[in-house]
């Protein structure tokens, strides 16, 4: 997916996330007027709410390797009125631009696990930049059933590779996201805790809904027909296609949901 073509989805699907990760943020309780990072932060949307979190004298800074993510983030931060409590910096997770002990908590979403690339030494580098007694907390997308009635296709969906991505077959267990509390013990954090979060929604949907929702079946599933028998194909079509007299979204008691699985720890000292 390129960049614009990204950027529009951030945007399009934040209707459903917002509030999911509202609550994530809210159960980290984190200390009012303290200064924090969000690790990955796309567009900035998420600075948004850790910027409401933690207060009129707290700051979040947003750091991204897309220029692009980043010119956006701060017109969105300027639109919101959050410019002065919310700054955007171009570099590397896996080598941050900052010292030892700059932030009191890092928060990174969609990031840590959930992409191409080993996730200790990226915790291993958060950790770094965290004081000691702040916490490094990451969330991410862990399950979901958004296809009422039809079970069997859901599951054969859940198997093709985009949907079991970032796990592969052969891949090491210890490496899949839902076992990170391991990876914060191994890395030495204090109280490694894990929670699950839930959005739902049902018809009928407004308009900005409805169009979250169809970004959101686009993206979960992109490019899976080749992965299926003609018949699933067919059943996937008629079901997920915006055009076909049967998607599912029109169906007058869709009813659906996703979790996002939140885990932290508090860095030693």
């Amino acid at each position: 997916m390129d960049t614009e073509t990204y950027m529009k989805a951030l945007l399009a699907t934040n209707p459903l996330r917002e509030s999911i990760i509202r609550e994530a943020i809210e159960t980290l309780r984190l200390p009012s007027g303290s200064s924090g990072m969000d690790a990955g932060c796309g567009v900035g949307l998420q600075c948004l709410l850790l910027a409401e979190a933690v207060g009129l004298d707290g700051h979040v800074t947003g750091i991204d390797v897309t220029p692009e993510f980043l010119d956006r983030g701060r017109e969105i931060a300027k639109d919101a009125g959050f410019s002065e409590r919310i700054s955007f910096k171009e570099g590397d997770i896996f080598n941050l631009p900052f010292d030892d002990n700059s932030f009191d908590w890092i928060w990174s979403s969609d990031c840590v696990g959930y992409a191409p690339y080993e996730p200790l030494p990226l915790m291993q580098e958060m950790k770094r930049a965290v004081k000691p007694g702040g916490i490094v907390a990451f969330a991410a997308w862990s399950s979901e059933k958004l296809l009422p009635g039809y079970p069997i296709l859901e599951a054969l969906l859940g198997t093709t590779s985009v949907g079991l991505a970032p796990f592969v077959p052969g891949k090491d267990p210890n490496k899949h996201f839902l076992r990170a509390l391991g990876w914060f013990r191994e890395l030495g954090f204090g109280e490694p805790k894990a929670e699950v979060f839930s959005q739902s929604f049902c018809a009928p949907a407004n308009d900005e809904m409805r169009n979250s929702l169809m970004y959101l079946f686009e993206s979960r599933w992109s490019e899976v027909e080749s992965e299926l028998e003609p018949e699933d194909r067919a059943q996937f079509q008629r079901l997920c296609n915006p055009d076909s007299p049967d998607f599912i979204l029109d169906h007058p008691d869709y009813y659906g949901f996703f979790n996002y699985s939140m885990f932290w720890g508090k860095v030693p000292g």
